[in-house]
């Protein structure tokens, strides 16, 4: 497929008049999605039967309204197809949300065509028709994913430019159909692939799929992740549109677009699914506060808002985090060894009962042998049911012998008698003493403080030294003085569990999981017990010590053995320079694991600049100045130590900047972000300044994730890399 390099007179005026009818098209879907904010702004919550439902459809109306609120800066849609008779896409209600995609349209002539105009929501007109498809609708998969090879029923797939809200080029490609290879309308009579630019200068298609394509992935960019919906990949499309059912892995190298993928799922799930997903809830997890903000704007981009985002630390808040673990001790509490401490611990406190039931009732005394409660206690425990809820059952049960015993002496009962029997203090006192009431943080205070208790739950789990490591030098006296790490809160959050099972969600985004230790897996994998994950990461990103060894490993412990995992390798957003750059770490980073492909058409640019230690903030300021010129957003990343005096150097040279780390983030978007390397992952800028690579992978706990922190730093530049350095660069950059 090549570009039109000269069109005659004829052609281009055709070309300005099909351009100049597409942006009527745009007109009028935009009078039409007004039409549609202005309906619904005349609904009158007020009239409901009730107050309740009143402020229920109120927040309904309110929601319905922002949905509908048109966007000037860009365009209602990004694309279109036109599909023949006969297409497995189209019916009469294949733009249509919920629509059955499988029906055919009835009314269409031989040869003739449908148009669907694709793009961020679904704009309909008086009669429900659809004027724009939302991207999500079962048609829009053939936009992603016809070829030449499957065209799926597309005669002709249509992108266009876009500046400031209007329509600026157009840029097809014959598909499929009459006019696709087959046909006879190709530029020299045989069919195939032509783009039609009216722009000037579009050059050669890149293999994504054509040049306005290509410049939509590169183009510079400020401001919060954006949204990836006009460019998807069709490998790319295959993950966004896989069934709530299934779980999906994606091992994403850098610049293959993976958290957006994740994130183009949830928002398609929830159109999807709306009905079921709103009910059991939808959550995405990030790597830190920055990086939830830096994707905050792509789910409402997409039409979602109602998507709960956390960290793993806000995820598993049952404590205040006011200690720090050294490396070995957090990864030893993130062991999944630790569940099967956590829940020997907790089951210890169900005792033996040693003495008789007894409760009076009237004159008489209601006598059951400690025996017979033993079994009712065995029986419980028996059951697959969490600490809290057998014991919840217990008082009915033991209430339930007292009254075989009372018949057994020809009392008459009745359930009322049991309810009176299970609520009355002889029979709470006794609960209470062989199954008292617990709390997580009850019983991991004294778990950290007792070395006979974690002795006993440890005993051929843990080795003695193991043992020693997880207590307190200086325990606190109380569980509320308790002074907890975030590798405690996994811990705590499993107890919780063990103790009173944990509410699940419908879908659970994961990204950056490789980091996650096995406990805090385990945690997550809870709250899609009985829903499904899209879990996303990179092995050779993997920065804790703990990171996991393998998806398989990983996967097992989230609980979902039965997953799809899909491989993405081909990085669109970071270019070949700085790809193979940061790939000369992989062989000590992640042994075994392929280095990405680029497919970029622009190979960037990697500079590298050694400067004396004493001129090293001013050089990095220097590099700032340099690189901020162009646009786009530019991250200088440096050692988390150095992240103070960088700043100061930044401000003295007149280099204005924000701030990624803790404390210092802003609602303002800078073209300059100052990003300690601990918080780079999962954020990317158009040019990035690496500063002192030597000090960022020092920094680690050992030389596997000090190269990895280092790979992730190096990987966050989709157009240009300048790594200031005063330190020789590590070994294994050395070219």
């Amino acid at each position: 497929m090549g570009a039109v390099g000269a069109t005659t007179g004829d052609e281009a005026r055709d070309l300005q008049d099909e351009l100049a009818s597409e942006q009527a098209y745009l007109d009028h879907a935009r009078a039409e999605l007004a039409r549609m904010r202005e309906l619904a702004e005349s609904l009158d919550a007020a009239k409901a039967s009730d107050a309740v439902s009143a402020e229920a459809l109120g927040v309904v109306l309110a929601r319905r309204i922002a949905s509908l609120q048109d966007d000037p800066r860009t365009t209602l849609f990004f694309g279109r197809i036109d599909v023949g008779v006969g297409s497995p896409w189209v019916g009469d209600d294949a733009g249509v949300p919920g629509a059955a995609p499988t029906a055919r349209v009835p009314d269409l002539a031989p040869g003739a065509v449908a148009a669907f105009h694709v793009g961020r929501r679904h704009v309909g007109d008086e009669s429900g028709d659809p004027v724009v498809v939302d991207w999500r609708a079962p048609v829009s998969t053939a936009f992603y994913r016809a070829s030449p090879a499957e065209p799926l029923g597309v005669v002709r797939r249509r992108r266009f430019g876009v500046d400031r809200g209007r329509l600026t080029a157009i840029e097809d490609e014959r598909v499929g159909g009459p006019d696709g290879p087959d046909g006879p309308d190709g530029p020299d009579g045989s069919g195939g692939d032509t783009p039609r630019d009216v722009t000037e200068g579009a050059g050669d298609p890149a293999s994504t799929g054509g040049s306005l394509l290509t410049a939509e992935i590169e183009r510079p960019r400020t401001g919060p992740m954006r949204d990836i919906v006009s460019t998807i990949q069709p490998e790319q499309d295959e993950i966004v549109r896989s069934d709530l059912g299934v779980t999906v892995c994606v091992q994403g190298a850098p610049g293959t677009g993976k958290t957006a993928v994740g994130l183009h799922r949830a928002a398609w799930l929830l159109y999807s699914f709306r009905r079921r997903l709103e009910r059991t809830g939808v959550l995405v997890v990030g790597p830190n506060a920055a990086f939830l903000d830096h994707i905050g704007a792509v789910l409402p981009a997409l039409g979602e808002v109602r998507v709960r985002h956390a960290t793993i630390e806000t995820l598993l808040a049952h404590g205040r985090v006011r200690a720090v673990d050294e490396p070995a001790v957090a990864t030893l509490k993130g062991d999944a060894r630790l569940a099967t401490v956590l829940g020997r611990a907790v089951w210890s406190h169900v005792g033996r009962p040693d003495e008789a039931l007894v409760v009076p009732r009237g004159v008489r005394r209601w006598r059951v042998p400690a025996y017979e409660v033993a079994g009712v206690v065995d029986d419980l425990r028996r059951r697959d049911v969490r600490y809290g809820t057998a014991r919840d059952l217990l008082p009915q049960s033991l209430a339930h012998h007292v009254l075989l015993v009372m018949e057994r002496a020809g009392e008459i009962t009745d359930d009322r008698v049991q309810d009176a029997v299970a609520r009355s203090a002889p029979v709470k006192a006794y609960v209470k003493t062989i199954w008292p009431a617990l709390d997580a943080a009850g019983v991991l205070h004294r778990l950290l403080s007792d070395a006979d208790a974690l002795a006993s739950a440890s005993d051929a789990v843990l080795t003695d030294e193991e043992q020693r490591m997880l207590l307190w030098d200086n325990p606190a006296r109380t569980k509320g003085a308790a002074k907890w790490s975030v590798a405690d809160l996994a811990l705590l959050d499993e107890l919780v569990d063990l103790i009173g099972r944990t509410p699940g969600l419908g879908h659970v985004v994961l990204d950056e999981a490789q980091d996650l230790s096995p406990m805090q897996l385990r945690a997550v994998g809870r709250l899609a017990a009985n829903g499904s994950l899209t879990v996303l990461g990179d092995i050779a990103q993997g920065t804790t010590p703990w990171a996991t060894p393998s998806w398989e490993v990983a996967m097992g412990h989230l609980g979902k053995t039965e997953h799809d995992l899909v491989v993405l390798d081909r990085g669109f957003r970071v270019p070949a320079a700085v790809i193979d750059f940061a790939a000369r770490l992989l062989p000590q980073a992640a042994p075994g694991l392929g280095a990405p492909v680029s497919v970029r058409d622009d190979p960037g640019r990697v500079v590298l600049e050694r400067v004396p230690a004493d001129d090293l903030p001013g050089a990095v300021a220097r590099a700032a100045t340099r690189a901020s010129t162009s646009p786009g957003s530019v991250g200088v990343i440096a050692p988390d130590a150095m992240v103070d005096a960088l700043s100061r150097a930044l401000t003295a040279a007149g280099v204005g900047h924000g701030r990624l780390d803790a404390g210092h983030g802003d609602d303002e978007d800078h073209q300059v972000e100052l990003v300690p390397a601990t918080v780079a992952k999962g954020l990317e800028f158009d040019r990035t300044v690496v500063v002192e690579p030597a000090a960022i992978a020092a920094a680690e706990p050992d030389e596997r994730t000090g190269l990895r922190r280092l790979y992730v730093v190096l990987t966050r530049a989709v157009s240009e890399l300048t790594v200031v350095h005063a330190e020789p660069l590590p070994d294994a950059l050395q070219g």
